[in-house]
């Protein structure tokens, strides 16, 4: 895994991609910059496993480098096919890599696809979205998470993982503070924590725990539940 330091260096600014440069030290990005990742992966393996059902499939939208699917391979029994489904093939390359390495007889397959893209899913128990919806345009979070919901079977979940923002101004500016200390805390210097923030600033836009609650019940989700958050994080189970 290699050392995260793409903003360790000045340069101009410009939107945050994933490219083979991030692709390339994601692990270790991921890793130092979401508070408790490894709890939170555990935990969406917990809940995965409780609701997959042998002979379905398991989606991971924005798959990334493939860090959940290969957590879940081990979890779950093989006969559930896996579908990972990305729009930047450098992180597919990783994942592809990474899965390979496991051996795994399991049936998978990674799709290139833009979420905005219209989204077909099959025989769905399960659908992972880490750190996935917030960089989709609110333009199209909706239409996606309905494609998502009619893709699910009957009892099937969404588990989904995002960055949020407080309805409280001061809330808000004292946990985004908090969480700088974090990255510091992680060994981030202050031009990375600038750089990134600013790289981010048109990418990725977060909405509250609340707005992401009420378009899970509006596209029909009978149950949402919190089951992680720690000051502007925030992960979610919605059950069909």
């Amino acid at each position: 895994m290699g050392q995260d330091n793409v903003f360790a260096v000045e340069k101009s600014a410009e939107d945050f991609r994933f490219d083979s440069q991030v692709a390339g030290v994601f692990d270790d990005m991921v890793d130092r910059s979401v508070p408790f990742y490894q709890e939170i992966q555990r935990m969406v393996g917990e809940l995965a496993a409780e609701y997959a059902t042998e002979g379905s499939q398991l989606y991971d939208l924005g798959c990334a480098t493939g860090t959940t699917l290969a957590l879940l391979d081990g979890a779950l029994p093989q006969n559930i096919a896996f579908t990972g489904i990305d729009n930047s093939p450098d992180m597919l390359e990783k994942c592809r890599s990474k899965f390979a390495q496991l051996h795994s007889a399991r049936e998978t397959r990674f799709l290139c696809q833009d979420l905005k893209e219209r989204l077909t899913l099959d025989n769905a128990s399960v659908v992972a979205m880490i750190l996935t919806l917030m960089f989709v345009r609110p333009l199209h979070r909706r239409e996606l998470l309905s494609s998502i919901y009619q893709g699910l079977n009957p009892g099937g979940a969404l588990i989904l993982v995002e960055k949020v923002v407080c309805d409280s101004p001061d809330l808000n500016r004292r946990f985004i503070n908090y969480y700088y200390d974090m990255k510091r805390r992680h060994g981030y210097s202050e031009l990375e924590i600038s750089q990134k923030r600013e790289a981010l600033e048109n990418v990725l836009i977060p909405y509250s725990e609340g707005e992401n609650r009420q378009m899970l019940t509006d596209t029909g989700f009978r149950s949402v539940e919190v089951f992680f958050r720690w000051y502007n994080f925030c992960a979610m189970v919605a059950i069909k």
